[in-house]
């Protein structure tokens, strides 16, 4: 694509809410236009809404479920056609998770996972590289999991679509040279589901070296950083309270209750 200006623009899947939203506030606020990814709907949450009308840049949103193998090439489309050029960044946000162990695995769930959670991340990021000018090197990253390095057996097809896409990384930044830089930001326990019960996530933070939880904020500005560094790529941060260095036995819902 040609005559690409600033200010540059973001695809940010599952982007309008949730650790989405949080992400994608903190490149509104750094100036980037943005193209804000939803499942089934695209509306910013109240937080992110406001700061987009706060910055006054330009936005929109586009559904695609993203378990369709045809999501990732209609949505690149639409994106193209919608603000007129390639996104100069790619954040791969959106996600599937749903529990399961070994004994309750099926193949259904490992497909659909990997489908959200592997396929589609990495046909977008191709597709992206694909539609992208020679010069333009667009920054791809990848939100990945602290579990990866030290897992358990819960969320299983989870766990082994997030390890695929981690993997991923090293080897999409090593085909795509200097073509794109890739790279992938790991959080921790960082935003509670109703699964938790009260105070869980305060005596969570004392299992951690770090004697905290990843915040919402610390991811954000984790992408920020891998989105402006021109020298780095094939890179997993791990921002996670230094979780990813301890072995836990069970998925944090289940510990500290």
């Amino acid at each position: 694509m040609t005559g690409k200006t600033a200010p540059k623009l973001a695809l940010v899947t599952g982007g309008c809410k949730r650790l989405g939203a949080v992400i994608a506030a903190q490149l509104a606020r750094a100036g980037y236009r943005l193209a804000l990814h939803g499942h089934d709907a695209a509306k910013p949450d109240d937080n992110l809404q406001a700061v987009l009308d706060e910055c006054g840049i330009e936005w929109h949103g586009f559904t695609a479920d993203l378990e369709s193998p045809q999501a990732p090439e209609d949505l690149m489309r639409a994106v193209i056609a919608r603000f007129g050029c390639t996104p100069d960044l790619l954040i791969n946000n959106a996600s599937r998770f749903q529990y399961d162990d070994w004994q309750t695995l099926t193949g259904d769930s490992l497909s659909r996972h990997f489908q959200v959670n592997m396929h589609a991340p990495v046909m977008l990021a191709q597709l992206l590289v694909a539609s992208s000018d020679a010069n333009d090197q667009p920054a791809i990253i990848n939100v990945i999991d602290q579990r990866v390095r030290n897992p358990n057996g819960d969320q299983l097809a989870y766990t082994l679509s997030k390890q695929a896409l981690a993997e991923s990384i090293r080897t999409l930044a090593c085909a795509f040279g200097h073509k794109a830089r890739v790279n992938g930001v790991a959080p921790g326990m960082t935003i509670a589901t109703d699964e938790f019960t009260s105070g869980q996530m305060e005596r969570l933070a004392t299992e951690m070296p770090l004697q905290r939880l990843s915040q919402p904020e610390d991811i954000a500005e984790a992408v920020l950083y891998l989105a402006h560094a021109k020298s780095v790529t094939g890179q997993l941060i791990f921002v996670d309270g230094g979780a990813h260095m301890v072995s836990y036995d069970r998925d944090f819902v289940f510990m500290q209750r």
